[in-house]
């Protein structure tokens, strides 16, 4: 379990890394405002999975 979670650690951080990524290029390009507050929406939400991944490693390396 423990490897499982480590492992996913990086990839909810990639993930909100290129939510946020594709947020910037959608701003930077004069892209749709509705693209731009969908986008948002995906990364407070990855954020929030980010987070608690992230939590349950460090819970889990402390056991």
């Amino acid at each position: 379990m423990e490897s499982i979670v480590n492992m996913l650690v990086p990839f909810a951080i990639l993930a909100v890394g290129v939510v946020l990524l594709l947020g910037l290029i959608n701003m930077a390009r004069g892209g749709s405002p509705n693209t731009s507050q969908k986008l948002m929406r995906w990364r407070v939400g990855l954020q929030f999975v980010a987070i608690v991944v992230i939590m349950t490693a460090i819970w889990l390396m402390g056991r």
